[in-house]
């Protein structure tokens, strides 16, 4: 579970709806997210919650407010991530608009946890910054269709935002972007993948390209290609069957037949 960051200031009310779900779940999870206000005090936060066991830091690097985006102070933001990168952690980043995505960019930040339609379209070269910055994508493209369907957006407008999110996705894996596979689950309740799945063939993403993002590219960005993320010899017996040929249907993804994890059947449980 990682640990979460957001601003804390004067100019935006923090406390809106739209992130009272996820700091339920993460309260609930005995991971709460945190404000803080200081260089010291959010390098203190991220050594604290390392001693606590977390697994990688995230920051709302462009947070949500009633008021608009909030983005991060660019030094809070650095203080971060040099922390964690000393404990040797990854940070996540939320960016929500092109400010955000800079402050990830400024900090050293290793992942977007987002795409973000209202940064406006991902050009070519805005993306070889992305590139040059070592970020990870994890598009996350069905929590743009929940967040307008709970907003009660017009069809319409739902699609404009969907549209706009796999247009960045598409620019960023086209270009060779390093992209990772996950959900906003914890923030939304829809456990069911398929959507993510046809919204990533949506944005021009093979099969091979979306296995990769299940597979090998995660192995690769947290250091356990030499073990994890392929089938060979002397790797982890660690595997997912599927009910269905993904390259004929990438839905095929969110149909689990079998797991097995350490040469052991885990699902389904007999």
């Amino acid at each position: 579970m990682g640990r979460e960051f957001s601003p804390s200031g004067n100019r935006f009310t923090q406390k809106v709806e739209l992130r009272s779900t996820s700091k339920d779940f993460l309260k609930i999870t005995t991971s709460p997210s945190a404000e803080v206000q200081s260089t010291p005090q959010a390098m203190e936060r991220v050594r604290q919650q390392i001693r606590d066991g977390t697994d990688g830091i995230k920051i709302f690097s462009g947070s949500i407010t009633a008021e608009g985006v909030l983005p991060m102070a660019t030094d809070l933001a650095r203080a971060i991530v040099s922390e964690a990168h000393r404990a040797g952690k990854p940070v996540f980043a939320h960016p929500s608009n092109a400010e955000g995505i800079e402050v990830a960019i400024q900090s050293g930040v290793d992942i977007l946890a987002h795409t973000a339609p209202m940064s406006g379209d991902w050009t070519p070269a805005f993306v070889e910054r992305l590139k040059a910055a070592h970020l990870a994508l994890i598009p996350t493209l069905t929590l743009f269709d929940v967040e307008a369907k709970k907003a009660k957006v017009s069809a319409e407008e739902n699609e404009m935002w969907i549209k706009q999110a796999v247009q960045e996705l598409k620019t960023y894996s086209d270009a060779g972007g390093q992209v990772l596979f996950g959900t906003d689950v914890g923030y939304i309740d829809q456990f069911e993948t398929a959507e993510e799945f046809q919204l990533m063939s949506r944005a021009g993403m093979s099969f091979q390209q979306i296995l990769a993002s299940l597979t090998t590219n995660p192995a690769t960005r947290f250091g356990s290609s030499s073990h994890s993320g392929r089938i060979a010899k002397g790797m982890d017996a660690d595997l997912v069957v599927l009910d269905g040929d993904p390259a004929r249907d990438v839905t095929a993804f969110s149909k689990v037949h079998q797991v097995i994890r350490g040469g052991k059947l885990t699902y389904p449980v007999r």
